[in-house]
């Protein structure tokens, strides 16, 4: 038995929806998935519906965006299985809010280049908890000025450095973040490490028992890269996952779900660890 424990459906940055993505992992032949979608926790009771329709196991999840302010850097944290699933909410809708604000900026600077309107935006970003680069990057698909999410255009306006139209989302710092998930019942599992290059955070966390597990499989992890991410999670005795990190269309490399999976005994040992936990 396999599953696949990072998707994103269209409440957040992927391009299907939650039945959509259930199906595809029927399909796939896997067991179980987690619906992943960044600071909202909008898909956990259809979700639950729908997998008992197909007859796969859905493992409750959040993919919750921080920030590394001693390294000045983005990181993601996965939680799994939070018990108080509502003590996390005032936190998603704060980092919805920022990032609504951040889009809302770049929508307008992107206009002022091109000429698609608001509501060639939300054609694309109403089904979401807030706005994102990939629905401003669809309209302007839609409009014949590019044929890619992904590529010159994409980095000209959005590159964290040089994009002339980028504007950052303002995130928590990421120990608050992992704070908050183990308070709601939650486990926290850092998201693929090699991604924004958060290797000395995650060996600090690793070594002050911060964090539950690691994201070991990812789509994309460099060569290698699993390996090491699994002999760390074996070195602390920290829980190992894996996932295709779907987002559909909106990705920036093919990536269908089940590409990269987490085995069954991993998911026996969150469930093991999920059943011990005790909050007030």
């Amino acid at each position: 038995m396999k599953g696949d424990l990072h998707c994103h459906t269209r409440l957040s940055d992927g391009s299907q929806g939650i039945e959509d993505v259930i199906a595809y992992a029927k399909r796939t032949n896997l067991d179980f998935i987690s619906l992943t979608d960044h600071d909202t926790l909008a898909s956990f009771s259809r979700a639950k519906i729908l997998g008992e329709r197909y007859g796969i196991q859905i493992v409750p999840g959040v993919e919750m965006s921080a920030y590394d302010f001693e390294r000045n850097k983005q990181v993601h944290i996965l939680c799994y299985l939070p018990i108080k699933p509502d003590r996390l909410e005032g936190m998603c809708l704060r980092i919805c809010e920022n990032r609504k604000k951040a889009a809302n900026e770049m929508a307008k600077q992107v206009m002022r280049i091109f000429p698609i309107t608001p509501e060639c935006i939300t054609k694309y970003s109403a089904s979401s908890k807030s706005v994102y680069k990939q629905h401003i990057m669809h309209a302007l698909m839609d409009a014949g000025f590019t044929t890619r999410i992904y590529g010159n255009l994409y980095n000209q306006l959005f590159d964290p450095v040089e994009g002339s139209c980028f504007v950052g989302c303002e995130c928590p710092d990421v120990f608050e973040v992992v704070d908050l998930i183990h308070s709601s019942g939650g486990i926290a599992v850092f998201a693929h490490p090699g991604v924004y290059d958060s290797y000395d955070l995650l060996e600090e966390m690793c070594e002050n028992k911060l964090i539950d597990g690691i994201e070991v499989w990812h789509s994309k992890n460099k060569p290698g890269e699993d390996g090491m991410l699994l002999e760390i999670a074996n070195k602390y005795g920290l829980l190992t996952t894996g996932g295709s990190d779907f987002h559909g269309m909106y990705a920036s490399r093919p990536s269908p779900v089940g590409r990269c999976f987490t085995p069954q005994e991993s998911i026996d040992a969150m469930f093991a660890l999920h059943n011990k936990i005790k909050i007030k």
